[in-house]
């Protein structure tokens, strides 16, 4: 696990909700790659012109940012690219600006989301708002960005 502070930032992608049925998240992310042409242009780049994010972004019901509710069993979830923050996101599309936290990152593994709580539990440190899914393009690994600290 690694600490980091990562400022505010923003996605464009497909949203959708723990309240659309199981497979939800596979439907979105579906959706997402298989209109990719329509936000491309959107992406954040880094200097070598590669995505700098995909992500698998989370709030509870109310766009909060705040953890999935009922034992993390129901919430939203944004599959998406980052962009920059003054992006519009076109029709179809949703944009979320996600406040600045300190994260932990851990490698997204079977069983790592309980292990990161569990962790969180035993150190006393509160869950500040919802666990993200960060998919480095360069790699294509996975890592969760749970939130210790919001930055204010």
């Amino acid at each position: 696990m690694i600490r980091l502070i990562k400022s505010s930032f923003s996605v464009i992608g497909k949203e959708g909700s723990t309240l659309d049925g199981e497979g939800f998240i596979q439907r979105l992310w579906n959706e997402a790659n298989g209109h990719f042409a329509e936000i491309k242009h959107l992406a954040k780049r880094a200097e070598d012109d590669s995505l700098v994010g995909i992500w698998g972004a989370m709030s509870d019901h109310t766009h909060s940012y705040l953890p999935w509710e009922d034992n993390f069993s129901e919430g939203l979830y944004l599959a998406g690219i980052e962009c920059e923050d003054e992006a519009e996101a076109p029709l179809g599309w949703t944009k979320w600006t996600i406040p600045s936290f300190e994260y932990l990152v851990v490698a997204n593994k079977e069983g790592a989301f309980d292990q990161a709580i569990a962790h969180l539990r035993a150190e006393g440190i509160p869950l500040a708002g919802a666990v993200h899914e960060y998919i480095d393009p360069a790699t294509t690994r996975c890592h969760l960005y749970v939130p210790i600290r919001k930055i204010e």
